[in-house]
């Protein structure tokens, strides 16, 4: 097949060189222009390594992205991770139109920050839509989805990489083939069923020690690796990463105040919240490295007693 493809960052290469792989011809690579200092989009590198055509619009809604795609005279639009709005005049081109990806079951969890809210919310499973784009935010109809359960310890690096990211590379592949053979269906998405959740950034990041430490300790994991669960000491940012959830059963076991450290272990140190103990296993200060919950504790020092904000 013969592929327009649009895309950026490290998912995106990841499907532009499975489809190359087996074969699949490219025709051209749409990806955003850089800001200004940022670093090199790893796509737009290896596809101009590769001698692929390269587009990079600031509007794929101008003629000038039209009429490239147009030249590129494609049987099938793919994208991967576009953070660009894609008009159905730019769309709706290629022969077969084109497939997107998106990783959470849609209707569910459309926005940009997909993955981390199913776990802040404490869902059992997660997984990738496979759609039609259309002018409205992850509403096209569904082509193929795939499912993949959250543990209750997993992060959003361990659901993302360890699994969402190869079944979404997978499912590309899989979802043009159907297309192309003309055996797909597709499905539109029920809208009684839909939610739009926003970016999961610094602001949504922070721990409110008083709330229950379910809640908390599912916060912490939906935002490891990215942007950082933190919390605030002496008026300085401490950022959680791996932790460790530890529920109290009764009155008599509660220990501490709301957000107090109540203990220094030999790799670790606890928090109290609502309902039980986070146990801090890796974390990071602002003048620190990620290290062990009690290297950190000795570096900025923290003791039993001490209290986070809340």
């Amino acid at each position: 097949m013969k592929i327009a493809f649009i895309g950026q960052q490290d998912f995106a290469k990841a499907v532009l060189e499975a489809f190359l792989a087996r074969g699949d011809q490219v025709a051209g690579v749409f990806c955003a222009p850089e800001k200004e200092g940022a670093r090199a989009d790893v796509l737009r590198v290896a596809a101009q390594e590769k001698g692929l055509k390269v587009f990079q619009f600031k509007s794929l809604r101008d003629q000038e992205a039209r009429d490239a795609m147009k030249s590129l005279d494609a049987d099938i639009g793919i994208m991967a991770f576009v953070l660009q709005f894609a008009p159905q005049d730019f769309v709706g081109i290629p022969k077969h139109g084109t497939i997107q990806y998106h990783p959470s079951l849609l209707p569910k969890y459309r926005g940009p920050s997909s993955i981390n809210w199913p776990i802040i919310r404490g869902d059992t499973k997660t997984g990738l839509t496979i759609f039609r784009p259309t002018d409205g935010l992850d509403e096209g109809p569904v082509i193929l989805q795939k499912e993949t359960p959250i543990g209750p310890d997993d992060t959003l690096g361990s659901v993302y990489f360890d699994r969402l990211f190869p079944m979404g590379v997978a499912a590309m592949l899989e979802a043009a083939d159907l297309v192309m053979a003309g055996k797909h269906r597709e499905t539109a998405q029920d809208e009684s069923q839909a939610s739009y959740e926003g970016w999961c950034r610094t602001a949504e990041a922070k721990i409110n020690w008083a709330n229950h430490v379910d809640f908390v300790h599912n916060l912490i994991r939906a935002c490891n690796p990215a942007p950082g669960a933190w919390t605030v000491l002496g008026g300085k940012m401490v950022q959680i990463y791996d932790c460790r959830k530890h529920p109290v059963r009764t009155f008599g076991a509660v220990k501490g105040r709301i957000g107090e450290v109540t203990e220094i272990g030999p790799a670790s140190f606890f928090v109290t919240a609502q309902g039980g103990r986070i146990e801090v296993l890796r974390a990071k200060g602002e003048e620190t490295k990620k290290v062990s919950g009690a290297e950190l504790a000795a570096a900025l020092g923290i003791q039993a007693g001490v209290k986070f904000e809340t």
